[in-house]
């Protein structure tokens, strides 16, 4: 296949979808976690749950960086810019999300603040060079995805010796959430959420490539497929997913070979290294503190280091008691179990970043008539 549309027939999807009827056993249950926002958004977008047997259940996982950041990060990024005149720049997900006393870096714009919205990392190095006597600061967020260019902004920045610009770093990593998932209670003690394989990132997988994946395959006996956006990449990596649990495997397969390779980008990665570190903790909405799980910027780049500049202290701060974001992104509940779904919380007036995000599981279900669908079936009943 060369063209997008062909990973959109609709007429492979259904057949697609009749070998996975097929090949599942009508005794058991396939609880396949999508651990990336991209695949929940493609599931709702394109109606796959209907497609395939009530046997396949999708559980949403917490792969979508702007969900998983923590009130207190959003906090701190406000505080930069209105209480330290920094112009902070930013992705335009993490502007909306609730922060403490339903503030965000939109209202904070609002109210005065110099926050500007950003397509990449070297927008906020040109507004740092056109603004020498301001403190220019990017808010870095993002997987593993995203880590380069802000490595290479960090690199570039200290090329041209730019002394107003520094990075406020929320940076996280993916096998660190996998694991704790893995090893939380209610998937090793309890059984609250049940899980059998894995529907893994994509693009992610493009910069750190496979291998990683293959510890959780070993260890934890649970099966990872990682698979593309599309309808039918999704569908495809079901199917093998589904044959991989009937033959009693846990391996790790690429379905997404057309960009993923079992070693990743190595170029990528040694430049990540380069600029930035492990932390030894970090907290995660949803997870809590989760060790060695985001990155930090390396000595030899401190001078570039928001946090260290400005002194930067970071307060944990709970969840608005309504919002169940942090259920959602453990696989506990779905988004139509919160109280709030799709009444108090909309993506007009979101209470949880889940609802804000263009990968939030929330946003997926609003956006893509799921919530119509909700709403019908409690209207009937």
């Amino acid at each position: 296949m060369k063209y997008v549309d062909e990973f959109r027939d609709g007429k492979v999807a259904r057949n697609l979808a009749r070998t996975i009827a097929a090949e599942v056993q009508p005794e058991r249950r396939y609880h396949l976690m999508e651990f990336c926002g991209g695949h929940t958004h493609a599931i709702s977008r394109y109606g796959l749950r209907d497609l395939l047997p009530p046997e396949v259940r999708f559980i949403h996982g917490p792969g979508c960086p702007v969900c998983v950041l923590p009130v207190g990060r959003i906090d701190s990024a406000i505080e930069l810019a209105r209480d330290h005149g920094a112009i902070l720049c930013s992705y335009g997900d993490p502007l909306r999300v609730p922060a403490s006393g339903r503030m965000s870096l939109l209202r904070a714009k609002a109210e005065g603040a110099d926050i500007r919205m950003v397509y990449s990392s070297a927008d906020a190095l040109k507004i740092a060079r056109e603004n020498p006597d301001r403190e220019v600061v990017f808010f870095a967020i993002g997987f593993e995805t995203t880590t380069p260019p802000t490595a290479v902004a960090l690199r570039q920045a200290r090329a041209e010796g730019l002394k107003n610009f520094s990075v406020f770093v929320n940076h996280v990593l993916t096998p660190s959430a996998i694991q704790n998932i893995l090893e939380s209670p209610e998937v090793r003690e309890l059984g609250t959420v049940p899980l059998d394989g894995f529907i893994g990132p994509s693009h992610v997988s493009t910069i750190i490539g496979s291998r990683p994946y293959e510890f959780f395959a070993e260890e934890f006996q649970k099966p990872v497929v990682i698979a593309g956006f599309e309808p039918l990449d999704v569908l495809q990596s079901v199917l093998m997913l589904v044959r991989q649990l009937n033959e009693g495997r846990a391996e790790v397969e690429n379905q997404f070979s057309r960009a993923v390779t079992r070693e990743g980008n190595l170029k990528a990665q040694a430049l990540v290294a380069e600029i930035f570190e492990l932390r030894d903790r970090f907290e995660w909405r949803g997870l809590g503190e989760v060790p060695y799980s985001a990155l930090r910027i390396r000595d030899a780049y401190r001078d570039f280091d928001a946090e260290v500049r400005f002194e930067l202290p970071y307060r944990s701060v709970p969840d608005h008691k309504a919002c169940e974001c942090g259920a959602i992104l453990r696989g506990l509940k779905q988004p139509q179990e919160c109280k709030v779904f799709g009444t108090v919380c909309t993506p007009d007036n979101p209470l949880g970043s889940c609802m804000v995000s263009a990968e939030g599981a929330c946003a997926a279900y609003y956006t893509y008539g799921q919530f119509t669908k909700i709403t019908a079936v409690a209207e009937a009943s």
